[in-house]
């Protein structure tokens, strides 16, 4: 994984060899699905190395010890929809007993920029560590929005997850919420002229739930 400032980027080959898989547009809709969901465990696994943790009295077979167990209330995912969703299965499968939360989004098609039209968090917000995810960041409006939506809800700690995204969103992110952890599974070389990822992989949404 390298880092630079705020901003993670995967190079585990698993992680780069399903994004070639997600790429390919002959993937149908279910093995798209089910790759989602691995490339979000795998993601996730680097992004929660910093979940807080809490010592708890656990019995062995040999006697009783003191051993860390994520702390219960201290973490929550909220995607993005509708292609955010996909990649909740995958962190759950980590953390079982996180909560879910929901940021409706969608973007207009002439200006590109984003409208709300839905967010529930998990309360309290503002003691849990957040994670929002969409498997793409290209504008990065849609990313802005959704943490100031958070922010405004008192949410402190946020990291982001995309599994692809353009170097015009990660610059509109960072300088936006600089404080917000961001990790990519791959930075693509840009946008075109309709705001869509080069070489991407189409529209994650259609992609995972099979609609155009």
């Amino acid at each position: 994984m390298e880092k630079l400032d705020n901003l993670f980027v995967m190079t585990h080959p698993l992680i780069q060899h399903k994004i070639s898989l997600l790429r390919d547009k002959n993937t149908g809709t279910n093995e798209f699905r089910a790759i989602v969901e691995e490339i979000a465990m795998l993601m996730g696994y680097e992004a929660l190395s910093d979940l807080p943790t809490e010592e708890v009295e656990v019995e062995t077979p040999i006697e009783k010890c003191m051993t860390p167990v994520i702390s219960g209330r201290k973490f929550a995912v909220v995607p993005i929809l509708r292609a955010g969703l996909g990649m909740v299965s995958g962190i759950l499968a980590l953390v079982p007993a996180a909560k879910v939360g929901h940021i409706g989004l969608y973007r207009d098609e002439e200006t590109h920029e984003p409208h709300e039209y839905y967010c529930k968090l998990p309360d309290p917000i503002d003691e849990r560590l957040i994670v929002v995810t969409d498997p793409m960041l290209a504008t990065g409006g849609s990313a802005v929005a959704a943490v100031n939506f958070i922010k405004e809800h008192g949410g402190k700690k946020i990291k982001f997850m995309s599994i692809i995204a353009a170097p015009e969103g990660i610059r509109r992110l960072l300088e936006a919420h600089p404080d917000v952890q961001l990790y990519v599974g791959h930075v693509d070389r840009e946008l075109n002229d309709a705001a869509y990822i080069c070489p991407g992989l189409g529209d994650a949404g259609d992609r995972i739930f099979g609609t155009k």
